[in-house]
């Protein structure tokens, strides 16, 4: 079912409210993966907005759908979307990497709403790959939702887990790979090529939906119809835009690791109020 003219509205304002918060929160902490939180900022907007089964007020609830952010440097937005969705106060952000924070340059899951600490990249998917065998024995409703970088799949890692989760017919899995092409090393063609991405997911026996990653309507569709093949785990690889909604840190291999400077987050944040938008 498409999204309704309200929904669409509401996990726009969100997303654009989230690209804000991560600028601020990063601007004030000094540091962040400022471009490739910006880049699955719609991504998390859909999830946390609409596609999954949570409780800000019960964290732990046993039946809510789990989230790993498996490329774990991308957790400005985590800490962002899970404030403004509830699970802690939005005062908690201004602790963002000083000392004793539970808001360091990686998620942990001592932090409410974090299902898993994460960081050293290519194990995401395998500790989901459990999770969901788990929820599957365990006869539990619940889905698991992995964010992965496509830097990431370099990773040998996240193809053991790929044929594991096949084998055991993880319909309860979802990945979405954020193609947005670079990584700290360069274009991810360069550095270690991927395509036909498509393709080597579906050789190791998963679903696969391709998407802009920043249409909201593509990406609500997507989750909708998880599993997208019977029996199988679902993979969407949305194409996106690194540092996407700032134009001067939209495709830009700089801003993987870097904070805006205060007259540069003002920039940013008349450019995110604009009538373009994110587009």
């Amino acid at each position: 079912m498409a999204l309704t003219d309200h929904e669409r509205r509401s996990l726009t304002d969100l997303a654009k409210e989230l690209r804000k918060v991560v600028i601020n929160m990063t601007t004030k902490g000094g540091a962040g993966h400022v471009g490739p939180s910006l880049s699955c900022a719609d991504i998390m907007a859909c999830l946390y907005g609409k596609v999954m089964k949570i409780d800000p007020s019960n964290p732990a609830w046993e039946d809510r759908d789990r989230f790993i952010l498996s490329a774990g440097h991308k957790s400005a937005v985590l800490y962002s979307i899970l404030a403004l969705r509830g699970f802690y106060p939005m005062e908690t952000l201004d602790t963002y990497l000083q000392d004793n924070s539970l808001l360091g340059a990686h998620p942990v899951k001592e932090l409410p709403g974090v299902d898993l600490s994460t960081g050293s990249l290519g194990h995401g998917l395998g500790i989901g790959v459990g999770i969901s065998l788990a929820a599957k024995y365990q006869k539990k409703s619940y889905k698991t939702y992995v964010l992965l970088g496509d830097g990431e799949l370099a990773e040998g890692s996240n193809w053991e887990a790929a044929m594991a989760a096949s084998h055991f017919g993880l319909t309860n899995l979802v990945a979405i790979v954020d193609r947005n092409t670079l990584q700290i090393g360069g274009r991810t063609e360069e550095v270690m090529s991927l395509e036909p991405l498509a393709d080597k997911w579906k050789a190791f026996g998963w679903g696969v939906r391709e998407v802009y990653g920043h249409d909201l309507d593509e990406l609500d569709s997507a989750f909708s119809m998880a599993p997208v093949v019977a029996d199988k785990p679902t993979v969407i690889l949305a194409r996106t835009v690194k540092g996407k909604g700032v134009s001067f840190i939209e495709d830009r291999l700089e801003w993987h690791y870097k904070a805006a400077t205060p007259e540069q987050a003002v920039q940013a944040i008349r450019e995110l109020d604009s009538e373009q938008g994110v587009k």
